[in-house]
């Protein structure tokens, strides 16, 4: 089984939902708050590989609901340091599985550790039913 670094969001019940997964399925859970890591530049890019920059983004991040943030003309460069400034920002969980990186429960590694294709409602947010994240109040 994996050992899996979680930077979660602490309180967020969804996170809470996809660390027993993990847990459950047999894997190591190292929970950290993505609030307070300290973000190198290369670091957090590498949890986003080849997805699209705006994929890279919480919808449900305050900046972005109040249309401050617009994740759709930001350029990987750009949505880096944002993130860095306000970490709310960074879709979550970003998961480390023994080197492998992704950016939310939906994709690998997750559905492998798990041992399935669909993440069945554990990439959905438990308070507002809004895809991928939780609110981020």
């Amino acid at each position: 089984m994996a050992t899996i670094i979680f930077y979660q969001k602490p309180g967020c019940a969804t996170n809470a939902r996809q660390i027993n997964a993990l847990t459950a399925a047999g894997h190591h859970v190292i929970a950290k708050d993505i609030l307070k890591e300290p973000w190198r530049t290369e670091e957090l890019r590498s949890f986003f590989g080849h997805t699209p920059v705006v994929s890279w983004f919480n919808p449900s991040a305050p900046r972005i609901k109040s249309g401050e943030v617009n994740p759709g003309a930001i350029d990987a460069a750009g949505a880096i340091e944002l993130m860095r400034g306000d970490p709310l920002l960074i879709r979550r969980p970003l998961i480390d599985a023994d080197g492998a990186r992704c950016a939310g429960f939906d994709r690998e590694p997750v559905p492998s550790l798990l041992g399935r294709t669909a993440q069945d409602d554990l990439d959905g947010c438990s308070r507002e039913g809004t895809f991928m994240d939780c609110p981020s109040e």
